[in-house]
């Protein structure tokens, strides 16, 4: 069994460009939000699903990076052990438009796409 540490210096996941420029946007039709919020919680057939938000703030146990000069990404430390590694994309295939989460981590996903499996992890 490896065992990892979270490093702050190094951020945990990495955000492609057209991610950064989709949450831009996305943060722009928000009045409210400042800011895009990750975590996982244990959800569907499989085992996790992410959670995306748009928030005013994070919470008080978030780990916060600075993907632009207005935008900000937050992310559960108590996903951490999840996400680490994952790069977040935004993906147009034909008139679908999704944002695509390539985690290293994941072992299995359900059919629908929607949880996905972790090996020997806890939320």
């Amino acid at each position: 069994m490896a065992v990892e540490s979270f490093d702050p210096t190094r951020q945990a996941v990495a955000v492609t460009p057209a991610a950064v420029e989709h949450f831009r946007r996305q943060l722009g039709l928000n009045q409210e939000a400042q800011a895009v919020r990750l975590s996982v919680k244990e959800s569907g057939c499989t085992g996790f699903m992410y959670v995306v938000d748009l928030v005013a703030d994070g919470r008080e146990n978030d780990v916060c990076y600075e993907l632009a000069d207005d935008v900000s990404l937050y992310i559960d430390r108590d996903s951490l052990n999840v996400v680490s590694g994952t790069e977040i994309d935004y993906v147009i295939e034909g008139v679908n438009r999704q944002l695509k989460f390539n985690n290293p981590n994941a072992q299995d996903y359900c059919g629908c796409g929607e949880s996905f499996s972790v090996v020997n992890a806890s939320s």
